[in-house]
């Protein structure tokens, strides 16, 4: 089968998956992905995007060039098939076109006819599920899963076994609510009640649509979730094999959580596995997944959680395989 490129870009990160397809013999999972390359950079392109509607300037064109050099990583790793995907930033700001010419171009520069799609909030949940789930099948976890892709912008809730049941997006994610609410180093008890607000309005809209009873397994899925199991870990460095479908208990992550809200930035700098990227948003992400499994738990009182370092990328690349 032929090495396929995925690019995942969110409102805070954006991220390369290159991989060659194999076939599985698990019946539950009919292919599986080998990593060629995996890389990950903040570029912040949801930067003021839910004050001024707007994508900047420079992180537009910090987000362009990015884009250049994955191409031609591409391009060098004979990638036979490139899927884009652009997800909330690109698809709340009114200048996205302008966006998806630079992408479009950038490609093409590399020899590829590539151009950005912007897919709806149910669209990310499919991609996100079909990512994170295939490796806890592989290992026996049991479902029904209730997958949580919190991002930059908006965060996910997926709720299925072998396939999506039902999905919501909402407009909370570490970018967003650091911006309209935590505000101040450390932020102040009232900005945390202001955020809150928010974040417990998103969940009640989410639960309106996702059943948030009966869940066996709570996925975490990307940075701010697996920078809180990171910090539950105790690692000195930042180590994807063992974050990748790390059991914890939710009050571990809870309190992980609550340890980071409450840090200084100089604080969270120092921490050996926390990306520089990260640093002035990781409060709002962990605020946000505390209230999230505070939810689960009251619902789901038995829900175990895994991390899953496999999220929307992969799932990105498996659709260009089919």
């Amino acid at each position: 089968m032929s090495r396929v490129g995925a690019i995942d870009c969110g409102t805070n990160s954006i991220r390369l998956l290159i991989a060659d397809p194999v076939d599985t013999a698990d019946v539950n999972r009919a292919l599986s992905l080998v990593d060629v390359v995996r890389r990950t950079e903040v570029v912040r392109l949801g930067y003021g995007v839910d004050r001024t509607g707007v994508i900047d300037p420079v992180a537009m064109e910090r987000t362009v060039a990015q884009t250049r050099e994955y191409a031609a990583q591409c391009r060098e790793h004979s990638v036979e098939r490139v899927r884009f995907v652009a997800t909330s930033a690109s698809r709340d700001a009114r200048n996205a076109a302008e966006f998806v010419t630079g992408v479009e171009n950038a490609f093409a520069a590399a020899g590829f006819d590539v151009s950005p799609e912007v897919v709806s909030g149910g669209a990310e949940a499919n991609l996100s599920f079909t990512g994170s789930t295939g490796d806890l099948v592989a290992a026996d976890v049991p479902g029904p899963y209730l997958v949580i892709d919190l991002g930059g912008g908006s965060t996910e809730f997926v709720r299925g076994t072998d396939r999506v049941e039902s999905a919501l997006s909402v407009d909370i994610g570490c970018v967003r609510i650091s911006e309209r609410h935590l505000t101040s180093d450390p932020p102040t008890a009232q900005q945390i009640a202001a955020a809150n607000a928010d974040i417990i309005a998103a969940i009640d809209r989410a639960e309106e649509v996702v059943d948030l009873s009966g869940i066996a397994t709570v996925v975490g899925l990307a940075g701010s979730i697996t920078t809180v199991t990171a910090h539950a870990l105790g690692l000195t460095a930042y180590e994807p094999a063992r974050i990748h479908l790390a059991h914890l208990t939710p009050q571990a992550h809870r309190e992980s959580a609550q340890s980071l809200l409450q840090a200084t930035m100089d604080e969270r700098a120092d921490l050996g596995y926390m990306h520089p990227g990260r640093v002035d948003v990781i409060g709002a992400g962990a605020l946000i997944w505390h209230e999230v499994l505070g939810r689960v738990l009251e619902r789901s009182p038995q829900a175990q959680v895994v991390t899953s370092e496999h999220d929307i990328l992969d799932g990105i690349a498996l659709s260009c395989v089919g």
